[in-house]
């Protein structure tokens, strides 16, 4: 019997794909989750796939993957989309799509399935992952071939075949919402129009600033070759790490974005994102990078990061082009050691201290007192040269 295999939430639209591609295809399917740090039941996606007939369950652990090799890469590109928003979505795909072909190599399967809907950005990111892993398994994308139309359309579907519906499902269409260990991310309902303030019960990973304690909390992050691996002195594993920072930050109401934002597709849409760790990591690597880089790479890293960001919202990580990025980025990450300790309150970040044996900084040179290594006729020549610059341009 030939096989496919989908990417399994184990929730009632990818419970609904499942026992569409069993028709549809006449196929065996291998329900595939992989779990980068969402709110994942186990029992449930085990429980909802073994109720559809499915004999191949893969539930892996890839958090500590994800956040070395995926999340601090981009946090050493400082890459931002449109200005506010730190791609947590974006990046998650690149990482299931290239495990998806790999297991479908590994079974012989001839197909590979999403849940993505033909509106968004998913779709292309997921397949834009098969396409650079797997160019000859076939990609199935349900929401682009089938007939069903509207949430009542899935309702109708899920009862015809005894597929157990959620309570918040049966009325009208949830938020969408997508989880994992970097951010969440709630689109749809109230949220489609710009106009309309978010609901607070939508927010998972943060309280409001306002609800915030009225309290200043001083961290320390220590950084070893451009990534963190420290908090206040401890040593934490990647996954760790974020999920410290997540706690930290989401207790203070940091991370919270309100974007309209344009999608590769072609499209606006409204996002409200919350990136409570990954921002603090923002911060506090701009900061340490301040006074190990010296000017002309950071000055390098700022203007190839606007591409760098596209690229990745875009779904081209494994592209030829990021990668060239991610080594001009890198090429002096070795010299990005040391602490920077923040102070955190009410959904603001401050910069308090700057700590490191690899420094560009020099105290000789910027101090407002007199010193022999600053050279004033050399500033006259500047101006000089930089003068005639002007006139020339």
């Amino acid at each position: 019997m030939k096989k496919i295999v989908l990417a399994y939430s184990g929730g009632l639209d990818t419970s609904i794909i499942l026992k569409w591609l069993q028709i549809n295809y006449k196929a065996e399917v291998i329900a595939y989750t992989s779990n980068i740090g969402q709110d994942l039941n186990k029992k449930k996606i085990i429980q909802n796939a073994k109720r559809l007939g499915v004999k191949k369950i893969i539930i892996e652990d890839l958090k500590n993957i994800f956040v070395k090799d995926y999340v601090f890469p981009m946090i050493r590109a400082h890459a931002v989309y449109e200005g506010v928003y730190l791609l947590g979505t974006s990046i998650a795909r690149p990482l299931i799509a290239k495990r998806q072909i790999e297991i479908a190599k590994k079974f012989k399967a001839f197909a590979v399935s999403h849940g993505a809907t033909g509106k968004g950005n998913d779709q292309v990111r997921f397949e834009l992952g098969y396409s650079f892993f797997g160019k000859k398994i076939k990609v199935i994308a349900p929401w682009r071939e089938w007939k069903l139309q509207s949430r009542s359309d899935l309702i109708k579907y899920a009862k015809k075949y005894k597929i157990p519906i959620p309570k918040d499902k049966k009325g009208a269409p949830p938020f969408s919402v997508d989880d994992n260990l970097f951010h969440v991310s709630t689109e749809g309902k109230v949220l489609e129009n710009p106009r309309n303030a978010p609901p607070e019960f939508i927010f998972q990973k943060t309280i409001s600033p306002e609800k915030a304690k009225n309290k200043v909390v001083k961290i320390k992050i220590g950084f070893k070759n451009s990534d963190p691996v420290s908090i206040n002195g401890k040593k934490y594993k990647p996954e760790f790490l974020l999920e410290k920072l997540n706690k930290i930050g989401g207790a203070n109401g940091i991370g919270r974005v309100d974007l309209v934002e344009n999608r590769f597709i072609g499209i606006k849409s409204r996002g409200v994102y919350e990136t409570p760790g990954g921002t603090i990591l923002y911060f506090a690597h701009r900061a340490i990078e301040s006074v190990t880089l010296d000017k002309a790479t950071m000055h390098a890293k700022e203007r190839i990061m606007p591409l760098y960001a596209e690229l990745v919202y875009n779904g081209y990580w494994f592209s030829k082009k990021r990668l060239n990025l991610q080594k001009i980025i890198d090429k002096k990450r070795n010299q990005v050691n040391g602490e920077v300790i923040l102070k955190i309150y009410k959904g603001n970040i401050t910069i308090v201290s700057r700590r490191s044996k690899n420094n560009a900084y020099s105290l000789k040179k910027v101090s407002f007192e007199e010193n022999k290594t600053f050279k004033k006729s050399k500033i006259e020549k500047f101006i000089k040269f930089h003068s005639k610059q002007l006139h020339k341009q």
